[in-house]
């Protein structure tokens, strides 16, 4: 190996030496060859100060309202075309039946529809009703971040209705977390995320993480508690944009698959868990019910709670992501082939209309 690294280098080295100008004939004079002048790189802009950053991004934000059951939530988007399409969190308008935003460059309201989301990475796309020539938040690149990075995070913290800046810098990336919601308790396992030392807070979610230029580079995703932040020192994740820009071009071909979610959202009325592998009876492999909706078309198909869905309109369904992910490319009024075996082991099978849902996976 130590040989043939010296023959290489030899090689080089011969090729530099005949690469040489040959020497000229005496009392031959050498040509004036100009030389070019050394091109200086650029220096950076300086970074803006919290005042400029506010000035170039907080007219391309909304705060959000969403109502669902008997609760409402707050939380933050930015506008990424200026036809009114907006990104935010999916937990911010997960299950919810009336959307609206503010436009905090006008302060106009709209209604929001959901145009398609991703649960998995946290990421949901909005239409503002008849919203048109909005200004439109300057789009960085995540891949070109590093740990150490300056960022300020904006949105409508503690659901005030206001923007608030908060700065801090990049603690690392690539990051895993559970975010638990601070409305209803359910969990949600992020992956890839970026981690940052800015104190972020409810109704920040769905805001922009911006880089010291004011290009967005993330999307607020999650932050400590509010018992926690009076202990512990400032902690939040954050979604690479170049993550969501990804469902945002999938959403706008209209193209279903995946994890991703287009169109308004298909309801069977279960909520499913993989099988234990403890389990003695029945399948081994199969989504297992572990709710039933009053009056839902699972409910209405004779599903009952402990039976174990095998197969989907012809597939097998081995886990529940199986069943979640054949559900994201399904539509309300879609008739598909339900399969499964109940409590007492008896295979069944039976035709199920999905219904109009709110958004959910």
């Amino acid at each position: 190996m130590q040989a043939a690294s010296r023959a290489a280098l030899l090689t080089v080295l011969v090729f530099a030496v005949s690469a040489l100008p040959t020497p000229l004939a005496p009392g031959v004079r050498e040509p004036l060859v100009a030389t070019p002048a050394p091109v200086l790189a650029e220096p950076p802009p300086a970074p803006l100060t919290l005042k400029e950053l506010s000035a170039r991004v907080n007219p391309t934000v909304v705060t959000i309202s969403a109502e669902f059951s008997f609760y409402g939530v707050a939380g933050t988007g930015f506008v990424v075309d200026s036809d009114g399409l907006v990104l935010t969190n999916f937990h911010v308008i997960e299950e919810a039946t009336d959307v609206t935003a503010v436009h905090m460059g006008s302060g106009l309201i709209y209604d929001a529809s959901v145009l398609g989301y991703d649960k998995t990475r946290d990421v949901a796309v909005l239409r503002l009703a008849s919203a048109v020539d909005l200004p439109v938040a300057p789009i960085g690149r995540s891949a070109d971040v590093a740990v150490g990075d300056g960022v300020t995070a904006v949105g409508n913290a503690d659901g005030g209705g206001v923007l608030v800046a908060a700065p801090g810098r990049v603690v690392a990336l690539q990051e895993s977390v559970i975010a638990e919601s601070s409305v209803d308790g359910s969990r949600n396992e992020l992956t890839d995320m970026i981690r940052i030392d800015a104190d972020v807070r409810a109704g920040d979610s769905g805001g922009p993480l911006v880089d010291a230029w004011g290009n967005v580079i993330g999307v607020d995703a999650a932050g400590l508690s509010e018992k926690a932040r009076a202990v512990s020192a400032p902690e939040a994740y954050a979604i690479p944009i170049d993550t969501a820009m990804a469902v945002l071009a999938q959403v706008r071909d209209g193209r279903s698959g995946g994890t991703v979610h287009v169109g308004p959202t298909p309801y069977l009325g279960i909520g499913v868990r993989d099988i234990s592998a403890s389990r003695e009876t029945g399948p081994s492999q199969g989504a297992a019910v572990t709710s039933v909706r009053y009056d839902s078309p699972a409910e209405r198909t004779g599903l009952l709670r402990g039976d174990v869905i095998v197969s989907f309109d012809g597939r097998p369904v081995r886990t529940s992501k199986d069943l979640i992910e054949e559900m994201v490319e399904k539509s309300p009024g879609d008739v598909i082939e339900l399969e499964w075996v109940s409590g007492q082991g008896v295979r069944q099978q039976q035709s199920v209309t999905l219904e109009l849902g709110t958004p959910t996976a």
